[in-house]
């Protein structure tokens, strides 16, 4: 029996990682449990940092392909797949290199195996035992699969696969027309494929804001981007060298069959809680295998939860912060989380970002507010990038001015909702970010002139 943790965290992605990092700087003994052999969890190692680096490098790829000649730059431009998977592999090696040095900086433990929880104070991994005095359940989520479409990561992918394929498909259809669809999609398109995003509901992207939504369907069309939206898949049929999908309407009848050569299952995330020895504590579940907490803490004492594993928005950010959260409430400060003011970004291109409510979720609660909004085709420094795609728009009440939400679509508006967050984290008003001096020329200032615009006086269009 190995000597006894102050805390043990099964999981070693974002929110396990973060938090044992914050616990090691509070001066508490940690140990981090991790399946893979590198931490960062499905973020670092197949998810965010991989996609994210393909999603550079076709951006990359495509602007020189397309738009150098326009700027007076001669060029010739062509692929090298393997080498851009390389460079990807890369990044996400110095990355979780990173963690592995800030682990051994900060004293922590990094314990590799499948972590099972025996009791409230003891934690298996692969059948040697360690005592700890509080245990911490970070293990993320999972690909969600359809009924009767069976992954192989070779004509049928996840996102796992998509990042992996060897060669760029002729034909790609991607089942769900959410972020990780559209990013994946988008990437494969840049480099040739023809994509094709077939949804279940009459939008994409659900949840975000009806105006941003509308914009980005229409910028993605125009990209050569088709979509088949009010549509379920009802088979998948797999040939010695494509795949023939079913369709027909979400609402029933008009069957349409698409042929492809890949097919991306992004229908979602399931949360991962199976054979985590939840049953042998008593730790409870919804019926679709969230665990329930209250302020990150279990029915159970001295068990915490956070991440995809529990309720709210499956976000690498917010896993972060509650990973901080609850470190420092074991270790007696008060950790705590703003969930009304948790950013999300779509990595397209253009971009797309929000943070706090949307017009829709503000009718729908009956609050009143007013809005501002600016195009960048009316900002200086989007035309002189030739990026004049999208708008940004702030949601202010509409009695004390106070910022309730902001959606964005353009290029680097990933970079620029972070402005509007930090406001509202201390409730701002939007003539607080009017009467900020912004720098010109850049596109930050379309944040500014749309908070100007919040009050009608919006002095660029």
């Amino acid at each position: 029996m190995s000597e006894t943790y102050d805390l043990m965290i099964i999981g070693g992605g974002p929110g396990g990682y973060n938090c044992a990092i914050r616990a090691g700087q509070l001066g508490l003994k940690v140990a981090c449990v991790e399946t893979r052999k590198t931490l960062g969890g499905t973020c670092l190692n197949v998810g965010c940092i991989p996609s994210k680096a393909l999603l550079h490098a076709t951006e990359m790829y495509e602007t020189a392909e397309k738009d150098f000649a326009g700027m007076g730059i001669k060029t010739s431009v062509s692929l090298d797949l393997p080498t851009m998977m390389s460079a990807k592999d890369k990044t996400v090696s110095g990355l979780t290199d990173g963690i592995k040095y800030l682990f051994k900086k900060n004293k922590v433990d990094h314990i590799e195996g499948f972590g099972k929880i025996v009791d409230a104070e003891t934690v298996d991994v692969d059948g040697k035992s360690y005592k700890a005095k509080n245990i911490v359940i970070a293990t993320g989520s999972e690909v969600s699969t359809l009924p009767g479409v069976d992954i192989d990561e070779k004509q049928i992918v996840s996102s796992t696969g998509a990042l992996e394929l060897p060669k760029v498909p002729k034909r790609m259809l991607v089942i769900g027309a959410g972020v990780i669809g559209l990013e994946l999609g988008s990437v494969w398109r840049r480099l040739g494929s023809e994509v094709t995003v077939v949804e279940y509901l009459d939008h994409i992207m659900p949840g975000m804001d009806g105006e941003v939504q509308k914009n980005a369907l229409r910028i993605f069309k125009k990209q050569k981007m088709k979509f088949e939206l009010g549509r379920k898949v009802t088979g998948v049929k797999k040939l010695k060298s494509s795949v023939k999908v079913q369709t027909e309407a979400s609402a029933g009848g008009s069957a349409k069959e698409i042929e492809a050569d890949v097919v991306l299952v992004c229908i979602g995330r399931r949360p991962f809680t199976n054979n985590l020895g939840l049953d042998s504590v008593g730790i409870k579940t919804d019926k679709r295998g969230f665990i329930e907490t209250d302020h990150f803490k279990t029915n159970v004492k001295n068990i915490y939860a956070l991440g995809d594993c529990t309720h709210g928005p499956m976000l690498a950010h917010k896993a972060e912060d509650e990973g901080t959260a609850v470190a420092e409430i074991i270790a007696g400060k008060a950790g705590h989380v703003n969930y009304d003011v948790i950013p999300g970004v779509v990595y397209t291109s253009p971009e797309i970002a929000s943070v706090g409510k949307t017009e829709e979720e503000l009718k729908e609660a009956g609050i009143p507010y007013k809005k501002g909004k600016f195009p960048f085709t009316a900002n200086s420094r989007a035309r002189a990038n030739h990026a004049t795609d999208g708008f940004v728009k702030i949601l202010a009440h509409a009695e004390t001015d106070e910022i309730l939400g902001a959606h964005m679509i353009g290029a680097h508006v990933g970079d620029l909702i972070s402005e509007v967050a930090l406001a509202m984290e201390f409730k701002a008003a939007s003539e607080d970010i009017a009467r900020t001096c912004h720098p010109h020329p850049t596109i930050s200032e379309a944040v500014r002139q749309a908070a100007m615009d919040v009050e009608d006086w919006a002095m660029q269009m």
